[in-house]
């Protein structure tokens, strides 16, 4: 049996059906019982606990062959000093539970202690997972395409993609359904010591191939628009998202335009095989119907 934490949300939801789709076991970890409805139904059992609750989190943990473990995106707070804290609370419950095998989820550019905002609290985060399991894998991600459904919207009714990032720089970027397979597969994989597995899609790509992607998906012209720097702290507090952690997302594409976002050598290097359109047109099919109309109009 498989515990899996963050079902509820993109990475751990993925990692959580493709166990179930694979025949296997499935624990997922909820905050509420109502968020379990849904894996009941799928066939998983389901245990309520938070991941602060350090005996409650080794109750769910425990008879597990191993386990997806994550920290939660920031939402309030230092993200940082948050980081520890999780970090620590999860670290002992593990321990406690006697995990036999852990799947951290973790971000290429993680080897950097600093220079890459929110991703370096992951570096913080492997420092506080490392050796909690005698296979301890972790897993650095790309990019993930998802992300770019925060923008869907306005690609769709506006023909407009507004980014961060240079529209021609590309960089690692993954389907959170190749990120699921992935973890599933280290999961089921036999293992001993530490791995550090980065994983992207297919090819890397750019702001301008998302564009691109979402213009082939929807049969019209969509084009990039980059947010210039001076802009984009008014525009995450117009979206409610508090100072500290505007910081440190404002921090992570500071790295990425430094190249910071870049594979480590030495470590294990996968590919995913999502396409970029075929993950922008499972995007796109989310959007509002308001939006899809105004596209029309």
């Amino acid at each position: 049996m498989y515990v899996v934490l963050g079902a509820n949300g993109r990475a751990g939801g993925e990692t959580a059906r493709a166990l179930i789709e694979h025949g296997e076991a499935v624990r997922v970890v909820v905050r509420h019982p109502e968020q379990g409805e849904k894996w009941t139904a799928l066939g998983a059992a389901v245990a309520v606990a938070n991941i602060e609750d350090t005996e409650a989190l080794a109750d769910a943990l425990k008879g597990a062959s191993g386990a997806f473990l994550l920290n939660p995106p920031p939402v309030s707070g230092d993200p940082y000093a948050r980081t520890d804290e999780l970090g620590a609370a999860l670290a002992e419950a593990a321990r406690r539970a006697h995990l036999a095998k852990a799947v951290v989820l973790s971000s290429i550019g993680a080897q950097h202690a600093s220079g890459t905002g929110v991703i370096a609290t992951l570096n913080r985060f492997e420092a506080r997972l490392a050796g909690v399991a005698p296979a301890t894998a972790f897993l650095r991600s790309a990019y993930f395409v998802e992300t770019w459904s925060e923008v869907a919207g306005t690609a769709v009714s506006e023909g407009l993609l507004p980014t961060f990032l240079e529209p021609s720089q590309e960089i690692p970027m993954v389907s959170t359904i190749d990120v699921g397979r992935t973890a599933a597969a280290l999961l089921c994989e036999d293992w001993t010591g530490k791995r550090v597995v980065e994983l992207a899609g297919p090819e890397d790509w750019s702001a301008g191939d998302v564009a691109s992607a979402f213009a082939e998906v929807l049969d019209r012209p969509v084009v990039p628009m980059l947010v210039p720097p001076e802009g984009r702290v008014a525009l995450l507090a117009e979206e409610g998202v508090p100072a500290e952690v505007a910081d440190a997302l404002l921090g992570m594409y500071e790295g990425i335009a430094n190249g910071l976002f870049m594979r480590q050598d030495g470590s294990e290097h996968r590919r995913g095989t999502i396409s970029l359109a075929a993950a922008i047109e499972r995007i796109v099919a989310t959007v509002e119907p308001a939006d899809r109309c105004s596209a029309s109009q």
